[in-house]
């Protein structure tokens, strides 16, 4: 089993930098197992219990979050000029690492995954593996039997690209203006630009699902949560280098 050193897994878990936490070990702030360890390079595994001061750390190799994004971030880590989705996070999360796994353009809100696990952030960002994404938009004009035919055959967009296969339907024949859109390929503003090359415009834009993963409908914008163990099962599932 792999062990890390003491300060290095307070880091990790995002309760300050390494010269922080170094500190706080030598103070006796720390225990592992019951004992106080003041040495900042004890080597502790998964298994061994970690308690900063009275908080037993619930310790994983990964850890996974969703959030609702929020229509006025980008997806991005950092950024001079714009608020960034790491802005939403705590202070102890921004400090664990965390990452967004591919992106959603600033006016689009919805489903977004955080997470240390490069593994998983590659196969659902990588276009050989297909991941499909579902959304929910509202279309400036009614959407027709031939906007759903064009989806299926591919649109070409205005920088010459010819999209893959993508699914579009209208759940409600009474509100044409509605419709769900899935996808396997996540090219900038794609559904935007499939629609305008249909001579309409996106008007609001919510991504749904990822994978096997639903957005939880009781997140209001802006707010996130760990996913579930339920929902980790989910997102790793059909990963066959990550079972």
């Amino acid at each position: 089993m792999t062990k890390e050193r003491l300060d290095k897994v307070l880091g990790n878990y995002g309760l300050g930098s390494r010269s922080d936490v170094k500190k706080e070990i030598h103070q006796g702030h720390v225990k592992v197992n019951g004992s106080v360890i003041k040495d900042p390079g004890f080597k502790v595994s998964l298994s061994d219990e970690v308690v900063y001061y009275e908080e037993a750390l619930i310790r994983k190799e990964f850890y996974y979050f969703m959030m609702n994004k929020a229509p006025d971030c980008i997806t991005a880590t950092e950024d001079i000029r714009e608020k960034t989705v790491m802005d939403y996070l705590s202070e102890r999360h921004r400090n664990m690492n965390l990452f967004p796994v591919g992106r959603l353009d600033k006016e689009t809100e919805g489903l977004l995954l955080f997470t240390t696990d490069g593994t998983l952030a590659h196969y659902y960002t990588s276009p050989k593996h297909f991941v499909e994404k579902e959304y929910y938009a509202e279309i400036s004009a009614p959407v027709s039997d031939e906007d759903i035919y064009a989806f299926e055959n591919g649109i070409v967009l205005d920088d010459g690209y010819k999209t893959l296969p993508a699914r579009l339907a209208i759940p409600d024949p009474s509100k044409p203006h509605r419709v769900t859109v899935w996808l396997k390929e996540g090219k900038y503003r794609q559904i935007r630009r499939m629609f305008q090359s249909l001579g309409k415009e996106v008007v609001y834009l919510k991504r749904m699902k990822m994978g096997n993963l639903e957005l939880d409908p009781t997140l209001a914008l802006g707010d996130y949560r760990e996913l579930t163990s339920e929902e980790e099962s989910l997102l790793k599932q059909k990963i066959p280098i990550i079972q």
